[in-house]
């Protein structure tokens, strides 16, 4: 970039609480060509400014909000490209209200009538569109006005020898050709080619759905095969690359989930629009990493973007092309991930408005599922939370185990199984974090509703019932117990949380007792790899003797977890006993109206080891200080506010 640099441009613009024309526009002269490029990627159905589960408007979200900065980018470019990068149709009840209960039909679905009114030129898939069936997928995105693509879903149980003979679900690329306006104002044709990609993993989360009709290539080898058909048989100037897949360093690995840097790597892609992980780059989720540029915005030296999620973010590059031979090339570009609001004095400030032909588009859907969300189911005889569930035993973690032991009872009683006791692995899904400070389930003691019962259990999860042994079920908990940062005795406010550990990978074993020693290393690193011998949990008990190695057990689990998923040490489809019918949703749901009114309350059947002369600290939700105080087994102290709006609490061990 000439004349003004990109640094004092980001400065002035927030600055001035306003966005400057791109200095590409005006330096563009003939033969040059500024190009934008919009994404969007992981919306999960968040079209309003509306949090469904805690039937409250919300700044944070919306696709509404970031239409609004996509409209007025175009405005200020003469060539624009509007691309999105999966994960559409699930995420929140109104992608449930539209699945389960309206289906699409003759009517389009909420999710693609608003993506139509803005016109995207093409789209990939995410892992999560795949969560409501294949035909649901398929009816839903027949109504888009533009294409979507994904070059590593082959029809068919096994995968063929060549990749480019693949018969893929949708198509795997998307050529276009453009005039696109120079600076001059005179007009050139430009052929773009955007291929897409989505996580081979897809096979082992929706295995219900997806056995037997698909297959999934790894994402580098089939970009591997695709990227030259695009260049050398497609003739394409420039390759965009909708990666539904995270930023991982540490080197490649055939299979891998988050492969988008090493999709970068590979000759003939030019730019790489990312996602899956929820995260936002340029910026500093991805600092440290080899190869990432967290500060520009670039993947091995490439333009990058992730855009956030539920619309969070709106990703912008803005490319400089110059024709050099017979083909256009990028010369210079420029990343940015653009948010729909700012947090102020601890709370979030919108920093645009809606657009209203969205909110118009969607308004009926909008107002069913508020209906369908509020309507009561049963009762709870004690408040349900989650701002401690990572460190106590906690409520709205407790009843979901409840319901899925109820569950395996139930659908075990006539067969082989049905003497082996059961135990049932849950973990939180609310719990701050990229979410926020109020990314917590909050419901009051009192009646609850479809809304309260979709915020205990977020996702369309399959249930699963596995055979193990004591010693998986020790090993199960020492992959959990990674959540924790090591802590050395006498250590006063030590980190507790490992800030890599996701909270869904944080199962809590119901069934058994346990204690958690901090002062041990884990066993397993952040992504299921055993790091060291021994381990940290100690005291395992089961009926009140230490549990036998060799005893079976019936787990009472997920579609997600039985799996794979998280990298469980032991848990593999092979130990899958029980397949149900019935999402964990449903049968928290079912649950509850058998029961009337729910009892809640944790019975602090696991916990951390005393340290004497301890103390650590981690961040919630502020809300979180009413309920300290009821936590069992654990002694909880406000120590202060925190970064992001989130409060700091203490435990003293």
């Amino acid at each position: 970039m000439t004349g003004i640099s990109r640094r004092y441009f980001l400065a002035a613009s927030a600055a001035t609480g306003a966005y400057l024309v791109h200095p590409f526009k005006a330096e563009a002269a003939a033969g040059q060509i500024h190009l934008r490029l919009i994404e969007t990627t992981d919306i999960h159905v968040a079209i309003d400014p509306y949090d469904y589960y805690g039937d409250k408007p919300d700044d944070t979200q919306g696709l509404a909000r970031t239409a609004t900065l996509i409209e007025s980018l175009r405005d200020e470019a003469e060539n624009t490209l509007l691309l999105d990068n999966g994960d559409l149709l699930q995420g929140n009840p109104l992608g449930d209200y539209i699945a389960h209960r309206k289906g699409v039909g003759d009517d389009v679905h909420p999710m693609i009538k608003a993506m139509n009114i803005l016109g995207y030129d093409c789209a990939t898939l995410g892992n999560h569109e795949f969560n409501y069936g294949l035909e649901f997928l398929q009816a839903s995105l027949a109504d888009a006005a533009f294409p979507f693509v994904c070059a590593n879903v082959v029809v068919g149980p096994e995968l063929g020898q060549i990749p480019t003979q693949d018969e893929t679900l949708f198509p795997p690329y998307y050529v276009m050709d453009r005039g696109l306006v120079d600076g001059a104002g005179e007009v050139h044709e430009v052929k773009i080619g955007v291929i897409g990609f989505v996580p081979p993993q897809i096979l082992q989360w929706d295995e219900a759905n997806l056995k037997g009709r698909v297959s999934v290539r790894d994402i580098v080898a089939a970009a591997r095969a695709w990227v030259p058909k695009l260049r050398q048989d497609e003739g394409c100037d420039l390759v965009i690359a909708l990666a539904h897949t995270g930023i991982e360093g540490g080197g490649y690995t055939a299979g891998m989930e988050n492969a988008a840097l090493y999709v970068a790597e590979i000759e003939g892609i030019d730019v790489v629009l990312t996602g899956h992980q929820h995260r936002v780059l340029p910026g500093p989720d991805y600092e440290g990493i080899e190869g990432v540029d967290a500060q520009k915005g670039t993947l091995a030296g490439k333009p990058a973007v992730m855009a956030g999620f539920w619309g969070s973010h709106m990703g912008l590059i803005d490319l400089m092309l110059e024709k050099q031979g017979d083909k256009w090339q990028i010369v210079s570009h420029t990343s940015e991930a653009r948010p729909i609001y700012k947090r102020e004095d601890r709370k979030a400030v919108a920093l645009v408005g809606s657009l209203p032909i969205i909110l118009d588009a969607v308004e009926a859907d909008h107002e069913s599922t508020l209906a369908y969300i509020r309507a009561p189911v049963g009762k709870t005889s004690a408040p349900l939370y989650s701002y401690f569930a990572q460190v106590a035993d906690d409520p709205s973690v407790q009843i979901v185990s409840q319901a899925q032991s109820w569950y395996a009872r139930d659908m075990l009683k006539e067969t082989a199984y049905k003497d082996l006791p059961i135990l049932s692995a849950a973990a939180p899904f609310k719990c701050g974090g990229r979410g926020g400070p109020d990314y917590y389930t909050n419901v009051a003691k009192g009646p609850v509703a479809i809304k309260n019962v979709a915020d205990l259990y977020l996702y369309p999860n399959t249930f699963r019932a596995l055979k193990v042994t004591g010693a998986t079920v020790a090993d199960w908990l020492e992959r959990s117990a990674g959540a924790f940062n090591q802590i050395t005795a006498g250590a006063q406010d030590a980190a507790l949380l490992n800030p890599d550990f996701p909270s869904y990978n944080f199962d809590v074993m119901d069934g058994v007792s346990y204690r958690i020693d901090l002062s041990k290393p884990s066993k397993f690193d952040s992504d299921g790899k055993q790091i060291s011998e021994g381990g940290r949990i100690k005291d395992l008990m089961f009926n009140g003797k230490p549990i036998d190695p060799d005893q079976e057990f019936i787990v009472a689990s997920n579609n997600y977890r039985a799996g794979g998923g998280g990298n469980f040490p032991g848990i593999e489809p092979s130990k899958i006993i029980f397949e149900g019918p019935d999402t964990n949703r449903d049968i928290l749901l079912r649950f509850i109206q058998k029961e009337g009114t729910i009892n809640p309350s944790a019975d602090s059947n696991w916990g951390f080891a005393p340290m004497a002369d301890t103390t650590v600290t981690f961040a919630s939700g502020p809300a979180g200080r009413a309920f300290m105080e009821a936590v069992k087994g654990v002694q909880i102290a406000y120590a202060g506010e925190a970064e992001g709006g989130f409060a700091l609490y203490r435990i003293t061990l």
